[in-house]
């Protein structure tokens, strides 16, 4: 367990031509999993309930006697869930900036990292390290299997968004070579790639889209034939973006999303599906509107526990990702569950009765060309609206008739979802400075 909590990047093998980074966890038996969930949970329980202030109130209020949970069927019928509304209101209520869930003193943190703020105000995260920060430290498999190995170069984006990545990619081994990322510096980009010939390359969309403005004047492909794999989190990449990564540019693209804010998920070289690892978080899939257990393979909600968190752990923590889940062995061979990431809750906007999701949305829009990189956003004050409204970004090259475009855009969106749209037209560089997160793009705004 101490090898779990503390988050070292040690391996079981130094075989760089093996597959697995930790074969003995990636390839764990089920029971063994679910054993190791079971000893987590047990030890994690009593902790959050004495040092908590969050927790003990929480389960106090739902009757919850700590020492009565005694199995995961014990976890799963006791201890309530809650949302990150729950800890807004315990912030704003207490005044406590990190909602009663730290559960160290302060002198024993290493850092506080932060969420993106994409879907409201950033969340502090508290953190301990022992070897590497805790978010990088649970990307050492995903890296391993993208084909990263000791000695090779990587491109991030400069920062330290959600971790400090030097002292990951130290104890892996590899060189960073920090870039600046964002609008206008395309060309520095591709000097680098070319300079350095990285193995594997940090992709945010800003990124995407400079290289994108850029192709009539570089090899794009040529530029990133060194690479090994292309990462890519956030907001998805629409089809024609990701098409263009993969096909035109020639990058073997890994997207990852969240594991419930608790950590990250991964493709693997399968590409089917978001790796959870099991023995750093438990996961499970509510229904959205209450405590039933969805079947692997059906839509429910992510409800996500920390199982190696020590400083603030988020303990059945209803994400608001909606997923289906499976438990079955991945194609490369791993055993922990993976993900699909259908949508978000709230993310739903009811027109006149009728509800429009982003999904609906995504292929309309793309169908332009000059708006083919599907940047948009759904505007709106609460989810039940009157109207469709939509802010479109589109490439400024030349002067686009934009009237024009506007009827095309919306006679796509009307065949799609049977709704007349509202259309703001911006230029894209606009339209992602609006964004108030360096990682993510935020497509459902207030206003």
């Amino acid at each position: 367990m101490d090898a779990i909590r503390s988050r070292t990047l040690e391996r079981s093998s130094e075989d760089p031509n093996r597959r697995f980074f930790q074969p003995d966890i990636e390839a764990m038996p089920r029971k063994q999993l679910s054993e190791l969930q079971e000893q987590r949970i047990l030890e994690l329980i009593p902790a959050a309930y004495e040092h908590s202030p969050f927790y003990r109130e929480l389960w106090s209020a739902a009757g919850v006697d700590p020492g009565k949970v005694r199995s995961l069927d014990d976890f799963a019928a006791m201890i309530p869930t809650f949302t990150k509304d729950d800890l807004r209101a315990y912030r704003d209520r207490t005044g406590d900036p990190f909602a009663g869930l730290l559960q160290v003193p302060p002198t024993q943190l290493t850092s506080i990292m932060s969420t993106s703020g994409t879907t409201g105000t950033p969340e502090l995260l508290p953190e301990i390290w022992e070897s590497v920060p805790p978010l990088p430290g649970c990307q050492a498999r995903d890296f391993w299997e993208l084909g990263v190995r000791p000695g090779d170069r990587v491109i991030v984006p400069a920062g330290t968004f959600r971790g400090f990545y030097d002292t990951f990619f130290q104890e892996m081994g590899l060189v960073p070579v920090f870039v600046d990322s964002w609008i206008g510096q395309g060309a520095e980009i591709i000097a680098a790639l070319r300079r350095y010939r990285p193995a594997w390359i940090q992709l945010v969309m800003p990124m995407v889209l400079e290289l994108e403005r850029l192709e009539g004047a570089y090899d794009i492909r040529e530029a990133c034939s060194s690479l090994k794999g292309a990462a890519f989190a956030g907001q998805p990449l629409g089809a024609a973006l990701a098409s263009k990564v993969r096909d035109d540019w020639g990058m073997e693209l890994f997207t990852f999303t969240s594991a419930g804010d608790t950590g990250t998920a991964w493709e693997c070289r399968e590409h089917d599906g978001y790796h959870l690892w099991e023995d750093l978080v438990m996961a499970e899939s509510l229904a959205t509107d209450g405590l039933r257990s969805v079947p692997d393979g059906e839509i429910g909600e992510l409800v996500a526990t920390d199982l190696d968190n020590r400083a603030a752990p988020l303990i059945r923590y209803r994400s608001g990702d909606l997923v289906r889940l499976d438990r079955g062995v991945c194609g490369c061979g791993r055993t922990h569950v993976r993900q699909w990431i259908i949508g978000r809750l709230g993310d739903e906007t009811v027109v006149d009765g009728k509800p429009v999701v982003l999904a609906e949305l995504w292929p309309a829009i793309e169908s332009q060309e000059e708006t083919h990189d599907g940047m948009f956003q759904v505007i709106r004050t609460s989810r039940v609206a009157d109207r469709l409204r939509l802010r479109v970004g589109y490439q400024s090259t030349g002067t686009p008739d934009l009237d024009d475009l506007r009827g095309r855009l919306s006679a796509a969106v009307v065949a799609r979802v049977g709704l007349e749209p509202e259309i703001e037209l911006v230029p894209v560089d606009d339209l992602l400075a609006r964004s108030s997160s360096v990682a993510k793009f935020p497509r459902v705004v207030k206003e």
